[in-house]
């Protein structure tokens, strides 16, 4: 984007840096010009420059040993070293050495413009070339849709120097915010509008913002259409160029395959545990009443073993027992997701729902070094819902927050009402363990625990139960750093 550009020019010929200070504010730049190499290192660790004009010959540094000392605290600075003809070989060393180009004096005509200008180009050549080469990296390494996106909306940012980014994915037929960097967005009515104009003429659109902002949006393209939009906002002296809607372009493609990706593997998945959910419900219910009456037999040796005073035989009864239960607990939640049962929905007050659960969990995992936070949002309205299947789900989220929480840690429950969209949203945050990418992908898998009593069924049956009520369930977590959960429910019915 085109905005205010800086200059550090450093000549201890006081009519140079006259010259030069003038010539570069014409051209649009920030000058910050002095005669001592002091001043420059202590300007250039206050302030990021963009382009550095250093004289070769100066005391008791000379440009080349500056320029060393200026890379030192911004290594990506274009360095153009002055010189005068006498001494072209030093400067043609120089940028061996690490500086861009040399400028000799007395200077040509258009030389300064058309070596400023290609300096400046091959450095956001260099920088907006590593920032997609991150991008693409967290794509092949991760594969989890929210890195992805979090790491493009963090590039967009940073490449075009936007006050913000946000992420936007049609769910539902509502734009979602998937992913954001920068200041929170003082309101979201111009960028939504951004992201459906952008998504209407499937390519990057600029319009005008409040107080001189400008609103940049790109469309995320992927097999079927539109599926949400890149969109970044730009503070008043900053204007977006060509150059900024191509980057853009390129950042929302890589958005869209992370997108897309994460549709195939959804559809993928869910055709595998459609047929995965018929076989297990068959075999579940061929186990349900073998296993009930093997519960009956340990329960009846256990009684009958303590009786006669066979305290060790009686043990090993009631572990027969309880690995019993637990093949009856897997059974059952088999049947759960194998066989949902039809909603029977009622209103229901959700934070009174989510208070409850969580009472549930704590008497069940009760915790007295942990820190519980609420927070409801007031203007939730009560909606038509199933509260026993929603019971279930939230229970389950919550008490693995609380499971991966340490001594000390703290788990954040909240809800919230988004009237724009009608969208009742409860979050689950713990700052406990977290999860690595390959956890993070198989979450939602049959069968995949990381606890030694799990069963492998809580967060699918969680994720089946949102889905069935129109909502979506996203999960983001980092090693180290925690979890969070967000729940989205179309309030439907809703006051």
């Amino acid at each position: 984007m085109t905005g205010t550009r800086r200059a550090l020019v450093v000549d201890d010929d006081a009519a140079i840096l006259e010259v030069l200070g003038m010539r570069l504010q014409a051209l649009g730049f920030d000058v910050t010009a002095t005669g001592d190499p002091a001043r420059a290192l202590a300007a250039a660790d206050a302030t990021r420059f963009d382009v550095a004009l250093l004289d070769l010959r100066m005391e008791p540094m000379d440009g080349v040993a500056l320029m060393e000392a200026l890379h030192a605290r911004q290594a990506r600075l274009p360095v153009l070293i002055m010189t005068a003809h006498g001494t072209i070989q030093t400067a043609v060393e120089a940028v061996r050495r690490g500086a861009f180009d040399y400028l000799t004096k007395p200077f040509v005509p258009d030389e300064l413009q058309t070596k400023i200008a290609r300096a400046l180009a091959t450095r956001r050549w260099a920088r907006d070339r590593a920032r997609l080469l991150t991008v693409g990296q967290t794509l092949a390494s991760s594969g989890v849709m929210a890195r992805v996106l979090d790491a493009v909306a963090q590039a967009a940012v940073e490449a075009t120097e936007a006050e913000r980014c946000v992420v936007f994915q049609v769910e539902q037929g509502r734009l979602v915010p998937m992913a954001s960097a920068g200041s929170p967005a003082p309101a979201w009515e111009a960028l939504e509008a951004a992201a459906t104009a952008a998504m209407d003429k499937g390519v990057p659109i600029a319009r005008a913002a409040a107080e001189g902002r400008t609103v940049v949006a790109a469309p995320l393209i992927v097999r079927r259409g539109p599926a949400g939009a890149l969109v970044i906002e730009a503070p008043a002296r900053v204007e977006p160029d060509e150059d900024d809607l191509e980057l853009l372009a390129l950042f929302s493609a890589q958005a869209a395959v992370a997108i897309h990706t994460t549709h195939e593997l959804e559809r993928l998945r869910s055709g595998a545990l459609a047929a995965l959910g018929r076989m297990a419900t068959q075999v579940a219910h061929e186990l349900k009443n073998p296993l009930a009456g093997l519960r009956l037999y340990a329960r009846h040796l256990e009684q009958r073993l303590a009786r006669s005073g066979d305290a060790g035989a009686a043990e090993l009864a009631g572990k027969i027992g309880a690995t019993v239960d637990h093949l009856a607990a897997v059974v059952g939640g088999i049947t759960a997701f194998g066989r949902p049962p039809e909603l029977s929905r009622a209103p229901v007050a959700v934070a009174a729902l989510v208070d409850e659960c969580l009472d549930l969990a704590r008497a069940r995992h009760p915790r007295e070094d942990v820190e519980i936070v609420r927070a409801h949002d007031a203007a939730c309205p009560a909606a038509r819902l199933d509260a026993r299947e929603l019971r279930k789900a939230f229970l389950n989220l919550i008490v693995n927050g609380l499971e991966a929480l340490g001594p000390g840690g703290r788990l954040a429950v909240a809800t919230a009402w988004e009237p724009a969209s009608r969208t009742l949203v409860v979050t689950v945050e713990d700052d406990g363990l977290g999860m690595n990418d390959e956890t993070l992908a198989r979450a939602f898998d049959l069968f995949f625990t990381t606890k030694p009593e799990g069963t492998g069924l809580g967060m699918a049956i969680a994720r089946s139960v949102v889905e069935r009520h129109g909502g979506t369930l996203a999960v983001q977590s980092r090693p180290g750093r925690g979890t969070r959960v967000t729940v989205r429910l179309p309030a439907e019915g809703a006051a």
